[in-house]
């Protein structure tokens, strides 16, 4: 059985990975049409929190992860490497997080581009603390 501080470091470490994720920006794919360049998003469908290494919270060891990869058009990811790591620990539970995560597929008539989309994954043993709007009627 987990005790209290193992839940309150669990759950505010999935909070903190989710935030992060939410707030990292996808590059979207480039299409070239005969008018000019028109920006696609690539709209996640599903994301996975990496999973915090027991080494590394048992260490208290903390990390990022850049992971890039491209998304195919039916939404999966292919072609996952890690451009940037600050420890080896988080990189194959970041690999693991892109591989599992899906993206809405594009349209029959828009075309795939090759851009590449990066991700960047941070572990960090501090909680996350929301802040919230006081509002005074």
């Amino acid at each position: 059985m987990k005790t209290s501080t193992e839940r309150c470091s669990q759950t505010c470490l999935t909070t903190l990975v989710s935030l992060l994720i939410a707030s990292t920006v996808v590059a979207g794919d480039v299409e070239e049409a005969s008018h000019g360049l028109t920006r696609t998003e690539r709209v996640p469908a599903f994301t996975l929190i990496p999973a915090y290494p027991k080494i590394a919270r048992r260490d208290r060891v903390e990390g990022e992860v850049q992971v890039c990869f491209e998304i195919t058009r039916s939404g999966r990811t292919r072609r996952i490497a890690v451009r940037k790591s600050t420890n080896r620990v988080f990189e194959k539970p970041s690999i693991r997080a892109v591989r599992a995560s899906r993206y809405e597929p594009l349209p029959s008539n828009a075309e795939l581009s090759g851009v590449k989309t990066c991700r960047t994954f941070r572990f960090s043993l501090e909680p996350v603390v929301a802040e919230t709007q006081n509002q005074e009627n």
